[in-house]
């Protein structure tokens, strides 16, 4: 073993989005799908972070974070289309001047899964008028909020958001597999739109330019049976599709379809860093040539022996993958920021050993040159972990959801020590 020490200002901290550890957030999408059943349990008043974030954030900084990921909540912002709430615009500043007082640098997500109640009536992103709204929305956030924030996530997710909510019909709007194709559209040129109404507004304002990104999740893929070429096939598909995000992103409308829109295209790239979110590696099954098909289907992997530790969502750790996700990512030439990495774990050493291992991954890959920003753990806090309810326990912080008391987790420190010591072992 030896130390590995990261550049100087390399970010530290744990992510978190609004739904998931707000609570009541009572006038988007998911909380009508919680209402109507669709999931076995309702987040209700989640960890109540909307009212405790200063005390969460207390706990950051003591913990030795120096960067913190948050996500603004679309439908209290904009509760009916057109018409703001400047009180609730004013609580996200202070959430963010908390940070700031702190000494830690937020991240800040505009999208993440959760969708206004009357957006979602008016069509949601199946609706031309999508890109639309949500460009007024990141407009009035920017404006309001670029006085103190300088990294920027327009979209958490999209491919995670479709393949959740339109091909297996468990998040809301429930499998529309048809409206796939112009869903994605949608959400990408909501991407580039938000893009460059942030960079407007920072120039109009004088500050200094921001960096702007969006998140994909990308597990590490490995065919299911080692020697098949058919298998290898689709781990390639699955490669190319899970980063055609940024491949878009980078040329801009070059690759949209004409007559989508009305309005003229952008054309210029739209993406400052690429926002990375890993958790396992995933074994893929050919199931032939037509698409979706071509992408395979994910292997059950009981016949899999050579697997690491699973936690309780049946998520591999697998270190390794995030090395080579990382070295693929190094041909678009752009700062990556690890955005999400955690594990779920009833025995809390299983957590330190899935971060320590995961740390030293990105070590070993910023030794080959891979220009990573920083490291945000999932999450600072157990929360509501959508379609799974409260069960599975991610956070830094254990919560204890009915007296809302935190406790901090034994990972928590060692990680502590990484983040103020800025190395690892490896």
């Amino acid at each position: 073993m030896r130390p590995f020490t990261f550049p100087e200002g390399f970010l530290w901290g744990a992510a978190t989005s609004s739904h998931q550890v707000e609570g009541n957030n009572t006038r988007n999408d998911w909380w009508d799908w919680e209402v109507q059943g669709k999931v076995p349990e309702r987040s209700g008043a989640a960890c109540r972070h909307y009212e405790f974030f200063e005390r969460d954030f207390d706990s950051a900084k003591a913990l030795g974070h120096n960067a913190h990921r948050i996500s603004i909540e679309w439908s209290r912002i904009e509760p009916l289309p057109g018409e703001w709430n400047e009180k609730e615009i004013e609580h996200y500043r202070r959430v963010i001047l908390a940070l700031r007082e702190r000494g830690i640098e937020p991240v800040v997500t505009l999208h993440h899964f959760t969708n206004p109640i009357w957006f979602v009536r008016l069509g949601g992103w199946e609706a031309e008028q999508s890109i639309y709204h949500f460009e007024r929305y990141v407009h009035k956030v920017a404006a309001n909020l670029c006085g103190d924030v300088r990294f920027w996530i327009t979209i958490n997710e999209p491919l995670v958001l479709i393949y959740h909510g339109y091909l297996r019909g468990e998040w809301p709007p429930g499998e529309k597999p048809a409206l796939i194709i112009r869903v994605f559209r949608n959400l990408m040129l909501a991407h580039d739109r938000a893009y460059a109404v942030i960079h407007g507004t920072y120039e109009k304002a004088g500050k200094p330019k921001p960096m702007v990104g969006l998140a994909q999740n990308i597990p590490h893929y490995a065919p299911c049976r080692r020697f098949s070429l058919f298998d290898r096939l689709s781990v390639f598909v699955n490669n190319l599709f899970t980063v055609q995000c940024f491949f878009k992103s980078l040329l801009g409308g070059m690759l949209y379809m004409p007559g989508l829109l009305r309005e003229k295209l952008p054309w210029k790239p739209s993406l400052d860093f690429i926002g990375l979110n890993y958790y396992t590696r995933e074994f893929v099954h050919f199931k032939g040539f037509r698409f979706p098909a071509l992408l395979g289907e994910l292997c059950s992997k009981t016949h899999h022996r050579d697997t690491g530790y699973r936690n309780e969502m049946g998520w591999e750790s697998f270190p390794e993958g995030l090395y080579r996700v990382l070295l693929k990512l190094r041909w678009f030439r752009l700062p990556i920021m690890i955005t999400e990495n955690g594990t779920c774990a009833s025995e809390d050493n299983r957590r330190w050993e899935y971060l320590r291992s995961h740390i030293q991954a990105v070590a070993k890959a910023m030794e080959k040159g891979v220009p990573v920003l920083g490291y945000l753990c999932w999450s600072l806090l157990d929360n509501f972990e959508w379609a799974r309810g409260f069960g599975p326990r991610f956070g830094l912080l254990e919560m204890d959801y009915k007296t809302q008391e935190r406790r901090v987790r034994p990972s928590a420190g060692k990680f502590a020590s990484v983040c103020r010591t800025n190395s690892i072992d490896i």
